[in-house]
């Protein structure tokens, strides 16, 4: 199975949470940090994002997001996982003295560790961050470093954060730096805005829209993302949670298909989702009648969409579909 869309603050086991914080010596039990980062009651992708708070406060050494890194790893090799984008933003690991360059360091080191112990492979993207004016030299340093390691563990960047309150097009600086230097780029957009914020994407160069549920019924712009082969990172829990759904019936996963869109299936955050790359199937499966020939479809469409070569990716769709048997 493959993940293209998957945070890694968002996707840490509560117990090894607790490990964390007993090593720094903030006493919160397992069911404490279970109510603070798995979403229970969320009326909005804001709400959503009030989960994050205390992985973030945890990740703020070298040590920590090593282990953070080698353990979600680790977790995505107990799920038989063939490959990962694991995505971040090295900015909010900032606030003991890190540089944003000193977290992406500590990052792939233990990727790169984890490659070579297990069998799930993984390379990162690196988010950008919605905000104002405070974001913007951390956003172009972020671009920077990202374009340092491209190749090294790095694949692309990203933007990320609270997209109704801060505009796509409000950052079309950054993706001019971005192709201006070969950095690939996804967006998070058309999750809690409008089709104006996927339309910014589309126009901006993404190679990947993340989520993309505002596409629905915009046949103009679903028929650009067809031939500009855009894929989109769907996540049906997080959007049901996030509310960028009302309800499952009402996640456009037939009508980007109908529309031949290069639609996967992503998990968003493990943790604060609940969720594994099964579940989510297993809930297509039931809810929407997503059978075995669409399931492989998707999975096919994931291995399009890698930021891998073509050599790599028929490699990876050998592995998937040997897992599959």
């Amino acid at each position: 199975m493959i993940d293209l869309h998957l945070h890694l603050d968002g996707s840490l086991e509560p117990e090894f949470l607790h490990t964390l914080a007993s090593q720094q010596h903030i006493d919160l039990s397992v069911e404490d940090i279970k109510k603070q980062v798995i979403c229970t009651s969320c009326n909005s992708l804001n709400e959503y994002l009030g989960c994050f708070d205390l992985p973030i406060k945890l990740l703020q050494t070298e040590d920590s997001l090593m282990q953070a890194t080698f353990h979600l790893m680790e977790r995505l090799e107990k799920g038989k996982m063939a490959y990962a984008e694991i995505r971040f933003a090295p900015q909010l690991h900032t606030r003991l003295g890190l540089s944003i360059e000193n977290v992406v360091n500590a990052v792939l080191l233990a990727l790169n560790e984890a490659n070579r112990v297990f069998s799930v492979k993984a390379q990162v993207i690196l988010c950008c961050m919605r905000g104002g004016v405070e974001n913007k030299l951390q956003n172009i340093e972020t671009i920077e470093v990202g374009r340092k390691y491209l190749g090294k563990g790095v694949c692309a960047i990203d933007l990320a954060g609270a997209e109704a309150l801060y505009k796509t097009q409000d950052f079309k600086y950054l993706f001019e730096i971005a192709k201006g230097v070969g950095m690939p780029f996804v967006i998070h957009a058309g999750e809690a805005d409008g089709v104006e914020s996927v339309s910014s994407a589309i126009n901006f160069g993404a190679s990947r829209i993340g989520h993309g549920i505002a596409l629905r019924n915009e046949e103009y712009l679903m028929n650009e993302v067809k031939e500009k082969q855009i894929a989109i990172e769907m996540c049906p829990t997080s959007n049901l949670q996030t509310k960028a759904i009302k309800n499952i019936k009402d996640f456009p996963l037939f009508e980007f298909l109908d529309n031949n869109l290069l639609a996967t299936i992503n998990t968003d955050n493990m943790t604060v989702s609940n969720t594994t790359i099964n579940k989510e199937f297993e809930l297509l499966e039931n809810k929407l009648g997503v059978n075995n020939e669409i399931r492989k479809k998707l999975i096919c469409n994931s291995v399009r969409s890698a930021f891998l070569s073509e050599a790599d990716k028929t490699k990876l769709m050998l592995k998937v579909l040997n897992q599959r048997k």
